[in-house]
């Protein structure tokens, strides 16, 4: 029986080994590991979440007995519901200031998650590429496919991380990391928060230098744009798909089905249809088509003024009736103003009328100015007359 080079826990405690039958499964066994970029011993995990590990009943005694990576599977299946360093309500970071608490997990620690536990496990089983393929591709759980993206995110080089993710950052599977739930996300989401930000609940990743993170997000942001551009020419493929006119319509513009009008030039075309004939090698048949055309539009147009002389006469009855109602109304005026003039005159008229008033009267004013001085010269002759006749009298 031979046994897996072993490797040092964190803290000087033996990591358990796996057990192989033959010196050639160790030799591939070897050969196909992933090497670990960092502390090869930490697995660059937080050292306060890495001892509670250690210590834990769950790692010494229930984990120890498992050899395989298959029964690790199993056990993830079966104990993982979520994805946070720490069990939900067993870590109290309130009054804690400075390095001794938040992100930093320096702080007091409370009881590590099964999670975290089986994820140092995988770790001690120096898994291969082909076994870290099938945690990321695997059906049964999608917590399962997230320790596998934990897994790279711990132990692999920050330039390789790329080319590890890349594959899934578009993956639609949901899944909830967060202890208790409230926290959805698509497995893509997770992988880009994983390849973006350092924060993980309340540990933190692996510092990635700053000119990988540059090309990271460089690659992150060419990919955008490039979903974009696609979606764009799929909106414009359906809108041509949408637009494009059928093959009966013969370049007629579409008919909207929620239009006022739609009914009417529905019916037209139906019409159309009827009327026209397969056209045929012989001139005669289409010459008969475009007779029977000609009869067509003739007959229409005679439909269209027809309707127009119904809709005036419409017109004229309607206006008749107001006629007559506003005569009914007004009979007692009329009957009042009978004698007097109804029409109105022109402003001309109405201007030449007020200019002959005033010569009217201005005569008038001479008349009567001629009278009366006619009249006051003919009192003072005869005056002067009974004058003479009474002086006549008195020499008498």
């Amino acid at each position: 029986m031979y046994q897996s080079y072993g490797s040092q826990g964190g803290y000087g405690g033996e990591a358990p080994v796996e057990e192989f039958e033959d010196e050639e499964e160790f030799e591939g066994k070897k050969q196909g590991q992933l090497s670990c970029w960092g502390n090869q011993q930490s697995m660059n995990l937080n050292p306060l979440i890495l001892t509670n590990i250690t210590g834990s009943p769950y790692f010494k005694v229930q984990l120890f007995n498992i050899k395989t990576y298959h029964e690790v599977i199993d056990e993830i299946y079966y104990k993982v519901d979520h994805l946070e360093p720490w069990e939900r309500g067993s870590r109290k970071t309130s009054g804690q200031t400075g390095m001794c608490g938040g992100v930093r997990g320096v702080g007091a620690g409370g009881i590590v998650s099964s999670a975290y536990c089986l994820l140092y496990k995988l770790y001690t089983l120096k898994l291969t590429r082909k076994q870290v393929t099938g945690l990321l591709v695997h059906c049964d759980s999608p917590f399962i496919r997230g320790l596998g993206f934990m897994y790279l995110r711990y132990t692999q080089t920050p330039s390789d991380l790329m080319g590890w993710f890349e594959e899934y950052l578009d993956d639609p599977e949901e899944i909830d990391p967060k202890a208790g739930g409230g926290k959805k996300m698509t497995m893509g989401e997770m992988a880009k928060s994983m390849l973006v930000k350092l924060e993980w609940f309340d540990t933190r990743f692996p510092r990635i230098p700053v000119n990988v993170q540059k090309q990271i997000n460089a690659s992150l942001g060419q990919r955008l744009t490039q979903g974009n551009d696609r979606n764009d020419e799929a909106q414009n493929r359906n809108d041509e798909a949408l637009n494009r006119p059928s093959p009966n319509s013969r370049g007629k513009s579409p008919v909207n089905p929620l239009s006022r009008n739609s009914s009417d030039v529905s019916r037209r075309q139906d019409n159309d249809k009827k009327g026209q004939r397969s056209y045929s090698g012989d001139p005669s048949s289409k010459s008969r088509d475009r007779r029977s055309m000609s009869r067509d539009r003739r007959s229409r147009s005679k439909e269209t003024s027809k309707s127009r002389d119904r809709k005036s006469r419409e017109q004229r009855s309607r206006s008749r009736d107001r006629r007559h109602r506003d005569e009914s109304k007004n009979g007692g005026k009329k009957d009042r103003n009978r004698g007097h003039k109804s029409h109105r005159r022109s402003r001309s008229r109405s201007k030449d009328s007020h200019r002959n008033e005033k010569r009217h009267d201005e005569t008038s004013r001479d008349d009567f100015a001629d009278e009366l001085r006619q009249y006051s010269e003919h009192r003072k002759t005869s005056h002067k007359k009974r004058r003479s006749k009474s002086r006549s009298r008195d020499r008498r």
